[in-house]
């Protein structure tokens, strides 16, 4: 219901938050569709989610289980992510994509920040893949925000190419800038959080600069007992203004590549 009234609410900018396991682990194709289908105004997420969503425009992941044994996966060259492996050489596809185009970049200009960046990896290395989040934000013109970018497989290319570059810079605070005008460009704001950590609060935060949100849904595994970001309701938000008093909001308590397929079939 609560995302049946913010979708339909046209006075209301519409952020979809997720973190990368989500991304790694199956709910790509789900959070693409929600862009392709006018859901999602911006995309708020972790920098992890980037690098799975370009390496997976060109080459799958693998399904195993959670009781590998890690040390000899490391032996193999193959990392584990819960039930899922990606071996050493999708990272060194990765590089091997995102290189060239941080060339073409600092060709263009010095300084860029996440969004424009991102958007062009999108644009660059997505484009064939219509399970691919940045495609289908690329082609919808939906921002992608990724604050803690600098954080993940991305982040490490980005830092190997400044090693050769020392005036290449990314502007964090400038994507602030351009996530602020996304806040206040309606009258109202509503967001569809799932998981924690970064993407939410940078969500959440960025809200508060408006009085809070008017709609929030999260869905979360975690619990509120240990203070932790991810198993924060609702109600505590509205103690800080990042959601307002009367806003309307739903917190679905269990894993998102169960529970979220099944909302937006909802939906």
């Amino acid at each position: 219901r609560v995302l049946r009234e913010m979708d339909a609410d046209k006075e209301c900018t519409t952020f979809l938050a997720f973190t990368a396991n989500m991304v790694a682990s199956g709910l790509r194709g789900v959070f693409a569709k929600l862009v392709r289908d006018g859901f999602a105004d911006a995309i708020i997420t972790t920098g992890g989610s980037i690098d799975h969503d370009v390496i997976k425009s060109h080459a799958p992941y693998l399904l195993s289980s959670f009781n590998e044994d890690d040390v000899s996966l490391h032996k193999k060259g193959i990392n584990r992510i819960g039930n899922i492996l990606v071996p050493n050489d999708r990272y060194i596809l990765l590089e091997e994509k995102v290189q060239p185009v941080l060339e073409e970049c600092y060709c263009e200009k010095k300084t860029w920040n996440g969004r424009e960046l991102v958007e062009r990896l999108g644009k660059e290395l997505c484009i064939n893949d219509k399970n691919s989040i940045l495609k289908a934000c690329v082609e919808r013109g939906v921002p992608v925000f990724s604050p803690g970018l600098i954080d993940s497989a991305l982040g490490l290319n980005i830092y190997q190419f400044k090693l050769k570059h020392r005036d290449f810079v990314l502007d964090a605070a400038g994507d602030m800038e351009n996530l602020d005008q996304m806040v206040f460009a309606k009258k109202k704001t509503g967001a569809l959080i799932c998981g924690g950590g970064i993407s939410k609060h940078y969500t959440i935060a960025c809200n508060l600069l408006k009085g809070g949100l008017d709609y929030s849904v999260y869905v979360t595994t975690a619990s509120e007992y240990d203070g932790s970001w991810p198993g924060a309701p609702a109600r505590e938000a509205k103690s800080w203004g990042k959601i307002k008093e009367k806003g309307t909001t739903a917190t679905v308590v269990g894993d998102a590549t169960i529970a979220l397929p099944l909302m937006v079939a909802s939906l």
